[in-house]
């Protein structure tokens, strides 16, 4: 299977796992919350899910995701935004605390980073996920993809939100 890249600023880095595409169904995971508590797909029941994938909450772009996504979906029942990094669940769990978003669902791939491969976001060099966003829906297939070839670009928050709102 030939590798894929992605860039961060400029330097090209390796990428493991398939890139998942539209109409497919999504791969469960388990991850761990703020808790250390596990967590599934299966737990999100059939909500509309938006997974919002970052590198660390601890950097400019990420941060903006992570509150842009929050803030829009917080007001549409039926649906969560799910953010998965391999920053430790302390680290997750004082981020949402500092940003005012204690609700917010961050979830860590810190153990295994078998999300990370599965989800095609696994960037070999720096053991951190890619940038990435998708929309699944109630059945968990995925309707919507980004992944960012630059990963300190911000997403196309429209378009994602857009695909939410569809499918509610």
């Amino acid at each position: 299977m030939e590798k894929r890249k992605v860039k961060m600023k400029g330097q090209e880095l390796s990428v493991r796992g398939p890139r998942l595409n539209v109409g497919q169904q999504a791969p469960d995971f388990r991850l761990v919350d703020n808790e250390f508590n596990p967590k599934t797909l299966g737990d999100f029941g059939r909500q509309v899910k938006l997974v919002s994938i970052v590198p660390s909450l601890d950097t400019g772009v990420c941060d903006a995701q992570t509150r842009r996504f929050n803030e829009e979906l917080s007001g549409l029942p039926g649906a969560v935004a799910i953010t998965v990094s391999v920053d430790l669940p302390f680290a997750q769990k004082r981020w949402c605390g500092a940003a005012g978003l204690e609700q917010a669902v961050t979830l860590s791939d810190h153990y295994d980073v078998s999300f990370g491969e599965a989800y095609g976001v696994l960037i070999e060099e720096l053991r951190l996920l890619a940038r990435a966003v998708l929309v699944l829906d109630q059945d968990n297939i995925i309707r919507y993809t980004e992944y960012l070839e630059e990963i300190s670009s911000h997403p196309d928050y429209a378009a994602a939100l857009k695909a939410v709102k569809e499918l509610l």
